[in-house]
């Protein structure tokens, strides 16, 4: 892919981004390793920041005076094999005060050490925990959104499967920033020579390889394994996708909102023109990726707060 596909603002973080060596153990322990040693970064003035020793871990960022009784579940990325909850403190901290919610990122399990179901396992303990714990947080246990990027979004759109299987309190809203929805985009060798920008097909073929424990696209995966296998979408919570149009997950993303719609779920998808995959992350002051999140965590707050967050 040419970077003059890239939007200008855009270009010069993108040609600067090296190549993940996710093939190799080595490879995915060094990016693990400085995950974890960038740390958390400056705090947000007017959050709070807690470590929860439950399950694989959790972070709640609580706003100054509690927050206004709702909450969101969120989901780090990282193709399954890398990422850490806080890699996205700023993200979650300023989340939280722009919109005065309480906000749980959780940690999970990564591939290929822990395959499915380790990671959607650890996800839903986060759910259950949120739910049980809501009382104390102050939080409204039936207006508790789910979200998150790329494979943490995937992993959101599973979780909210399984919820509205198992039934009792459900998700508000589903918010998902270019998730990894299907493994038959990794199983598209001809995708191989387009060569996304930040997350190509190779990684993708790694990521869902190391997750689902063999060659991703085959005819059948487990139940909650990949959220674009669900044959019957009728009844999820309301959704809100990004996702750049020249993202490797653009297709799958566009194809999963229509299904959605088909299944009369309300959903908004938002495609960012010249937008890689997870620019949002990384080039986060840019005026596309500021402009993104405005919009995004408009439609959230509205879903939380308004009169459409009740689910009945």
């Amino acid at each position: 892919m040419k970077l003059t596909m890239v939007d200008p603002e855009l270009r010069r973080a993108v040609a600067r981004t090296p190549r993940l060596p996710l093939n190799r153990t080595w490879g995915r322990r060094v990016v693990r390793a400085l995950v974890h040693r960038r740390g958390a970064g400056k705090p947000v003035e007017g959050v709070e920041v807690a470590k929860v020793d439950h399950g694989a871990g959790l972070r709640l960022y609580t706003p100054v005076g509690g927050g206004s009784g709702v909450a969101l579940l969120w989901v780090h990325g990282g193709g399954y094999v890398i990422g850490d909850a806080v890699q996205d403190d700023a993200f979650c901290a300023v989340t939280a005060r722009e919109l005065d919610v309480a906000v749980v990122s959780t940690n999970y399990r990564l591939a290929p050490e822990h395959p499915f179901p380790a990671a959607l396992d650890d996800t839903f303990a986060a759910w259950q925990w949120l739910q049980q714990s809501a009382g104390s947080l102050g939080v409204d246990r039936d207006r508790i959104a789910v979200g998150g990027a790329s494979a943490g979004a995937g992993l959101a759109a599973c979780l909210v499967q399984r919820v509205h299987d198992v039934g009792d309190a459900q998700p508000v809203a589903q918010w998902l920033f270019a998730p990894m929805l299907d493994d038959r985009t990794a199983a598209r060798r001809d995708l191989d020579r387009v060569r996304h920008r930040i997350w190509n097909n190779a990684a993708n073929r790694v990521g869902w390889g190391a997750y689902l424990g063999g060659e991703p696209g085959g005819p059948r995966t487990p139940d909650y394994s990949v959220a674009a296998r669900r044959a019957d979408l009728r009844g999820l919570p309301p959704a809100w996708i990004s996702v750049g149009d020249i993202d490797l997950f653009a297709d799958e993303d566009r194809d999963y909102s229509q299904r959605l719609r088909d299944a009369g779920v309300d959903c908004v998808l938002d495609v960012v023109p010249g937008a890689p995959h997870g620019f949002e992350a990384w080039a986060p002051d840019t005026g596309v990726a500021r402009g993104l999140l405005q919009r995004s965590r408009a439609w959230l707050g509205a879903r939380l707060t308004g009169p459409g967050s009740d689910q009945g």
